[in-house]
């Protein structure tokens, strides 16, 4: 879903709600104006507003608990990297082929993360076999040696479940339905807005800044729901940290 277009639309249909208010609004006898007509509809206004506040409400937390849940496991995995590295460093010098492929591959597949979020991932972005295999075949002479390599194993398995779930987190959160039916309540409020406002300027321009507010909170709503793209999205920083702190 792509969050400009979306915005763009959802700000076209409440503009277009207000224009056609107005339009209506033209047409009306002058009982539909009276004073018991504009009460009850505000109570059924109000009545709307309160289910459409309710509804963004909860998209703004699933976005948000979407974007906060992927920055963590950005982190997680940022500091599994670095301690993997070091426990493969106490492992002895037998591992440092091991580390600087390691080092490698990260720093090949984790910025495709960034580039590829809501395309297909290339192969060799989820094919990280190849560490795991490595410290399989690692042949340990001590006590030492063997509890790190069990660590190294533990790490690696941990490695592999968080990068396979930020992939499938790449997807977007924001259920279609639940963002039609508020685009549509949103839309019959501004209509209602429209008809009932004082026919001058001031109003008017109300009206449009308010539209343009609201869509300006589904952009920020949508950006959140794509933490690896646009302009609110998750930094790189944890992972350029640790490719920093490996291999070396």
């Amino acid at each position: 879903m792509n969050s400009s277009v979306t915005t763009a639309i959802i700000l076209a249909c409440l503009i277009a709600a207000t224009w056609f208010g107005k339009r209506i609004q033209r047409h009306l006898p002058e009982p539909h104006f009276s004073a018991d007509t504009k009460d009850t509809v505000k109570l059924a206004m109000g009545l709307v507003a309160t289910m459409a506040a309710l509804l963004l409400s909860l998209l703004v937390s699933s976005a948000k608990d979407s974007y906060d849940t992927v920055r963590n496991e950005i982190i997680q995995l940022a500091s599994k990297v670095i301690f993997l590295d070091r426990v493969l460093h106490l492992y002895g010098e037998e591992t440092e082929p091991l580390r600087k492929g390691f080092r490698t591959e990260l720093g090949n597949s984790f910025p495709a993360i960034w580039s590829h979020a809501h395309g297909e991932v290339k192969p060799e972005i989820q094919n990280g076999d190849g560490l795991y295999l490595g410290i399989q075949k690692l042949t340990p002479t001590n006590d030492l040696q063997r509890a790190m390599k069990d660590q190294a194993l533990d790490i690696a398995l941990e490695l592999g479940q968080l990068r396979t779930l930020l992939h499938s987190q790449a997807m977007s959160s924001i259920s279609i339905p639940l963002l039609t039916v508020l685009v549509c309540w949103l839309v019959i409020i501004f209509l209602s807005f429209s008809i009932f406002a004082p026919p001058n300027r001031t109003a008017s321009i109300a009206l449009v800044v308010s539209s343009i507010s609201v869509a300006g909170a589904m952009f920020l709503i949508l950006e959140m729901d794509r933490p690896f793209t646009g302009l609110v999205h998750i930094s790189p920083e944890p992972i350029v940290n640790a490719l920093n702190q490996i291999g070396k």
